[in-house]
């Protein structure tokens, strides 16, 4: 792939943040070492990995907590610097990756990785389009829920996306489940993905209670 790193990633282990491939995700960067990997990142490669903590990081925080080992290669697609120092981000999601060993820890880890490959697909494919158009619809429901944290608005529900932004959009807009979207970002197969975070939300959005008062159907999962 043209955008394998030639060598060791900054990593930027969160608690509760997974970003998948095809996504955009905005971030707010503070701490002092991670703006020293901003600013070494950016006279690199551009690019580092997302990673999701373990439980427990609140011991060793500012040491190095423990980080599942699978992640998201990102690219730095637009960076703002702010007069006190700390960085607006708007991360590109490029491809899952396996961090394979630490090579650096101070003043912040870097790793080499190896891709992990998705499973291929058309996006051509009628199963593939079928799927699509119902995150689609689920997507516009979600939304259309009052009170409910919902994909990020700017994707709505645009159907001249691509299926693989469309469902890393809707993965990464998961909110308050980072074991679920880790679970998702460990599918190979994006249409399991697509398929499992479509009906992860018509979970959600069954049991949401309604205007009048009750749930959706009443069902439980």
């Amino acid at each position: 792939m043209e955008f394998a790193p030639k060598q060791a990633v900054p990593v930027f282990p969160l608690p509760n943040v997974v970003l998948f491939p095809g996504a955009v995700l905005p971030l707010h960067v503070f701490e002092l070492r991670y703006r020293t990997m901003v600013r070494e990142a950016l006279s690199g490669e551009r690019l580092i990995a997302l990673a999701l903590l373990r439980p427990g990081w609140e011991r060793d925080y500012q040491g190095s907590p423990a980080f599942y080992p699978i992640g998201c290669l990102a690219r730095f697609e637009e960076v703002e610097w702010l007069v006190n120092d700390s960085y607006n981000l708007k991360l590109l999601g490029l491809a899952r990756v396996y961090f394979e060993r630490i090579v650096r820890e101070y003043p912040y880890r870097a790793a080499r990785v190896r891709l992990r490959p998705e499973q291929p697909f058309s996006e051509t494919d009628p199963l593939v389009q079928l799927e699509k158009r119902a995150l689609l619809e689920t997507c516009r429901a979600w939304l259309a829920a009052a009170g409910e944290a919902g994909p990020p608005p700017a994707l709505g529900a645009d159907e001249r996306v691509s299926y693989e932004t469309l469902v890393g959009s809707v993965c990464t807009g998961f909110a308050g489940d980072a074991e679920a979207q880790r679970s998702l970002l460990e599918m190979d197969s994006i249409l399991d993905r697509g398929r499992r975070v479509r009906e992860l939300m018509e979970m959600r959005l069954r049991r949401r209670p309604r205007a009048g008062g009750g749930t959706g159907d009443g069902e439980q999962n």
